[in-house]
């Protein structure tokens, strides 16, 4: 049988050639198949592969089974089991059956996975061991060597068009579809456009799921395991299979591939390449951008990995917080004394609430009080530590002056009471606060057993103002503070010492005028 066309020097290849004779495939004596008809194909780096006509089958086969694979030069693999003695081999054997251009020899050929046969009798005939060769150039090079030194995912996917080209790759628009691990966005889309210094990133919310844009796009088509695409642009409109394609066929482009890059969880993202080289994409091009597909995606994942663990920790900890744990800050007992004003803001009226509305209703209420608080809190330079049952516990930290923490604090009190009342007022529930604020010295860092940390505040600061919270529920007052916060408030009322539970000395309390008139709530 004659060579393959290519040899180690002269990029990705693919050659396909009929088998001269007969071709069994056999497992354990039994055939599978039995051909005159039998094509190899050579594949660089890869073992010959050969692929039989469905109809030379000679054991049952089931329908085409779920999982899909996809090739840039091939094509979507569509896979099915194969049946034999009573036994099921799940996935044994698969076919493209809108191969691509570069593969069309064996549209509707059958290809058997290694592990289902064991003997594949070519009689007289001896196939090619293949072309091993390595991979090398610009690209590579990069990827082994300098990739690593790229700190974000902007910069490495600007400096991986920049090699793609620099390789002989006709690239003209690359972008890489990163599903996220986010309580607001859905993921992360970065574009590069040759010519372009701006990348564009888009976060998109939840809701692209339900958009039209998304549904009908090769994003979804591919990250739900659909396959990838390939599509050459230079074609009729009703030919092209996506709106997105028109748009760049629009811009000049000539081709266009979606594939999947697969993290180690599993989870499938998507690279898309468009090229607008009259001839498009080569199998070379392709083949080389496949090979390192797994590479570009470790880098990837590296990024997501490191956003992911930076928005869950700013989440479910605080920016503050978070910064601080991914910083180091990571075994019991690390963390500071700080001098900071603690606020405890509760829901008031949380139990009459729960049982005169529903659990869903009560749930969106709830979270509509902790997203008000939230708010006002970060824009008044403080930070959330925690949700406690219907109640935020919130840290400001003095700075410079040592007054900061108080008067920021004071602030974001008035300010709930303002944004609460202006939810009201807005069609929005009705939501009754009670804050308590102290100022003191804290400890600032981890917390708990060896299994379980918790990154809080620790110190009589919080004891006190959640015990001055209940006060003011007590003397029908909305904010209560400590003597610091009265040091720094001009509209205070003294509302003299307060003897509060776990609290050895009586406390001066003073009421803060939340500049709002309080409405009846009895």
């Amino acid at each position: 049988m004659e060579g393959s066309r290519f040899n180690s020097t002269s990029g990705y290849g693919i050659d396909i050639e009929p088998v001269d004779g007969r071709v069994r495939i056999l497992r354990d004596g039994v055939v599978l198949a039995d051909s005159i008809r039998a094509k190899v194909m050579y594949e660089t780096r890869l073992t010959p592969q050969v692929y039989v006509p469905l109809d030379d089958i000679v054991v049952p086969l089931s329908e085409q089974t779920a999982l899909k694979t996809f090739c840039p030069f091939k094509g979507t693999a569509r896979y099915r089991n194969l049946e034999l003695d009573g036994e099921t081999l799940a996935n044994a054997v698969w076919s493209y059956d809108d191969a691509l251009p570069e593969s069309r020899g064996i549209n509707g050929y059958i290809g058997f996975m290694s592990s289902s046969h064991t003997d594949v009798d070519l009689g007289e005939t001896t196939l090619d061991p293949g072309v091993d060769g390595n991979i090398s150039g610009p690209l590579v090079d990069w990827l082994m060597r300098g990739a690593a030194t790229e700190t974000t995912p902007e910069d490495f996917i600007r400096a991986l068009g920049e090699k793609m080209i620099e390789s002989g790759i006709a690239l003209y628009r690359m972008s890489a579809m990163i599903w996220s691990l986010h309580p607001l966005i859905a993921g992360k889309n970065y574009i590069w456009t040759r010519d372009v210094d701006e990348i564009r990133t888009f976060a998109p919310s939840y809701e692209l799921y339900d958009h039209p844009s998304f549904i009908n796009s090769p994003l979804r088509h591919v990250s739900q395991g659909l396959g990838g695409v390939r599509q050459k642009l230079d074609v009729a409109d009703d030919k092209i299979q996506f709106p997105i394609m028109n748009d760049l066929k629009e811009e000049g482009a000539t081709d266009y591939v979606a594939m999947p890059l697969f993290f180690s969880n599993g989870q499938v993202n998507v690279l898309t390449l468009t090229s607008d080289h009259p001839d498009g994409f080569t199998t070379a091009n392709l083949g080389l951008i496949f090979e390192v597909s797994s590479v570009i995606s470790r880098f990837f994942e590296v990024f997501t990995q490191k956003e992911n663990a930076q928005s869950l920790l700013e989440t479910y900890v605080g920016r503050r917080s978070g910064a601080r744990v991914l910083g180091g800050e990571i075994r019991r007992g690390d963390g500071d004394e700080i001098d900071a004003a603690i606020m405890f803001c509760d829901l008031r009226g949380s139990t009459r609430l729960e049982e005169e509305l529903s659990r869903a209703d009560y749930i969106e209420l709830l979270n509509q009080f902790f997203e008000t608080v939230s708010a006002v809190v970060h824009e008044a330079g403080g930070e959330v530590l925690k949700f406690i049952g219907d109640a935020v516990l919130a840290v400001f930290p003095d700075g410079e002056k040592g007054t900061e923490g108080c008067t920021n604090a004071i602030a974001a009190s008035k300010g709930i009471i303002t944004s609460l009342e202006e939810l009201a007022n807005n069609d929005g529930p009705r939501c009754e606060c009670s804050i308590g604020v102290s100022h003191g010295s804290v400890t600032y860092g981890n917390v708990g057993s060896q299994e379980r940390l918790d990154f809080t505040v620790i110190g009589q600061p919080a004891n006190v103002a959640a015990r001055l919270g209940d006060y003011g529920k007590i003397v029908g007052h909305r904010i209560v503070v400590s003597q610091d916060l009265a040091d720094q408030c001009d509209d205070c009322i003294p509302l003299g010492p307060v003897s509060l539970h776990n609290v050895s000395e009586p406390v001066q309390s003073y009421a803060v005028s939340a500049g709002v008139p309080k409405p009846d709530v009895s």
